[in-house]
Parts: structure tokens; C-alpha cells; sequence
């Protein structure tokens, strides 16, 4: 077996491992607080990543510290906007949802030059609108609140990309992926102890999620996300990518007994279509996702 098939393999891992993630987050939420949750998966993966990687956090300056808390406070956004989300919606749809963040990177990439999307990106956005459209909107031409929390944490976890790309060239990214952790934590620790009742899970069900996310979905994902990325392209790698939404949403019927219907299927797809056709104008783009994606998805996330 080659080892770009070893890479390629690692990669799909990966991806089952994320979009499983949104199963484990419906999981913790019977019995945790979304704030709790949050902490306790970034804490863990934190702890775990520090111990692994302990020689790259043991020279740290202000100039880390400052990005690596920015970015940890983004990354806490983008978990708390998920984690409500998905609460009120179903996993699959937050699978598919999130994963807008592959359109809105060039999408605000662009924005930031002050130029106007390449043709790639521009149908890509206006395919995916109505894919969002299809899967989202009542007949009252309505979007459910955990839908637009789901596309939030997707604006959001674009926001976190971007700037990841500029702190990354002025330090490691692998410190950076570690105390951004430690900092979305502690954030959500002191949350979860101001409107929640923070506490360790009290149920196997529980535990199975926390776990899942903590070490499976962050930490474990993570890593091999970089060992894998060292043998293949970046674009070949952003369109496994592509596969997390789809992951996510056989397990929500799986494990979860969602739905999927036609409508379902329609909108998804039509997603699908337009992340893959913005994919093609991201190469020079997915070096700094990935660089910041050591340690983070969606969705988990990822």
C-alpha cells in the first residue's frame, strides 16, 4: 500500500471521526449543558495535545499568547454556535451546514482584497444559497434558529481560518492549535459556571460523547490530520473534506434515527455541488485551513 493511499485512508478517518461528531454532541446534550460540553472537549483534547506536543509549548512569547487567545476565542464561538445549533436541529443538517465554511473562505478572502470572486466561487455561493434554501426554509419562507446558528459557526469558523493563516506565519501553528484549546476551554468553563451547573457526565451515554469528542473528534482527528496532510495535496485533501457532511449525516440516521428526506437529499446535495465547485479555486487558500486545522472542526466542529 502506497502512502499516499495510507494518507488517503487517514483522511477519511478522520472525516467519519467529525462527522460523527455531531451524533456525540446530541449525546452530551441530554444530560450536559452545551457550556460544559464545550469545555470538557476542549480541555481534554488540550491536555492530551500538550502532553504529546509538550517541547513545541515550552518557549511561548506574548505575540503567541495573544493570537493563540483571539483564535481561542473564535474557536469557542464556533463551538458554542454549533453546539446550540445543533440542540434545535438536526445532526445531519448541521453536518451540511457547517460545511459552508469552505465557501465562505474565498468568499471573505475576496472581501478582504476588495475584489470580486473568481467565476468558481461566484456559482459555487450562488449554488450553495439554494441548496441552504431547499434544505432550510419553511413554507413560510422561514430558517429555523438552529440552522442559522449552524451557518453562523460556519461565518464564524471561516473568520477563525483566516486569521489562523496570518498568526500561523509568524509562529507555530502546532502551538497555536494547542493553547487555543486551553484558552476555548476556559472560556467555556467559566460560561458553563455562569449559566450552567458544570459538572463531569453522569451517564455511560454521556461519557461516550465527551470522550468521543474530547479525544476521537479533537485530539486523536487532529493529529492525524497533519500526519496525513504531509503525503498528499492540499486540494486532494479538500475534497475528502467534502465527505464530512455526508458522514455526518449516515450516522444522524443510523444512530440517531433522524430523518432524511427528499428535501433533505435536494438541498444537501445541491450544498455539496457548490462547496466542490469552490473548492477548485481554493489551493492557494486550504494551506493556511489546514494549518490551522491541526487542532480543530465542527464539526468539529466539525
Amino acid at each position: 500500500m502506497s502512502i499516499q493511499l495510507k494518507a488517503t485512508i487517514m483522511m477519511i478517518g478522520v472525516n467519519m471521526f467529525w462527522g460523527l461528531s455531531y451524533v456525540f454532541m446530541k449525546m452530551g446534550l441530554g444530560s450536559l449543558g452545551a457550556f460544559n460540553i464545550i469545555a470538557l472537549r476542549c480541555l481534554i483534547a488540550f491536555f492530551i495535545a500538550g502532553i504529546l506536543f509538550r517541547k513545541q509549548v515550552v518557549n511561548i512569547n506574548i505575540k503567541t499568547l495573544t493570537s493563540s487567545f483571539v483564535l481561542g476565542v473564535l474557536l469557542f464561538s464556533v463551538f458554542t454556535l454549533v453546539t446550540f445549533g445543533v440542540s434545535i436541529t438536526s445532526a445531519s443538517k448541521a453536518g451540511f451546514l457547517l460545511s459552508l465554511t469552505v465557501v465562505f473562505v474565498p468568499l471573505l478572502h475576496s472581501l478582504l482584497k476588495r475584489s470580486l470572486p473568481s467565476w468558481t466561487v461566484g456559482t459555487g455561493v450562488m449554488i450553495t444559497l439554494i441548496g441552504i434554501g431547499v434544505l432550510t426554509l419553511k413554507s413560510s419562507l422561514t430558517i429555523h434558529l438552529g440552522d442559522l446558528l449552524c451557518i453562523g459557526s460556519a461565518l464564524s469558523y471561516a473568520v477563525h481560518i483566516l486569521f489562523t493563516g496570518r498568526a500561523a506565519k509568524e509562529g507555530n501553528p502546532i502551538t497555536l492549535g494547542i493553547l487555543q484549546l486551553g484558552f476555548a476551554g476556559t472560556i467555556a468553563l467559566v460560561c458553563s459556571m455562569l449559566f450552567e451547573q458544570p459538572s463531569l457526565p453522569a451517564t455511560s451515554d454521556a461519557w461516550i460523547a465527551i470522550l468521543g469528542l474530547g479525544i476521537f473528534c479533537s485530539a486523536i482527528g487532529f493529529i492525524c490530520q497533519a500526519i496525513a496532510q504531509q503525503h498528499t495535496s492540499p486540494t486532494h485533501t479538500g475534497l475528502i473534506f467534502a465527505t464530512e457532511p455526508i458522514f455526518a449525516a449516515l450516522f444522524a440516521v443510523l444512530f440517531w434515527g433522524e430523518s432524511f428526506t427528499s428535501r433533505d437529499f435536494a438541498g444537501s446535495s445541491l450544498i455539496l455541488c457548490g462547496i466542490l465547485l469552490a473548492q477548485l479555486d481554493q489551493k492557494r487558500l486550504f494551506n493556511a485551513k489546514f494549518a490551522h486545522r491541526f487542532f480543530y472542526r465542527q464539526s468539529e466542529t466539525k
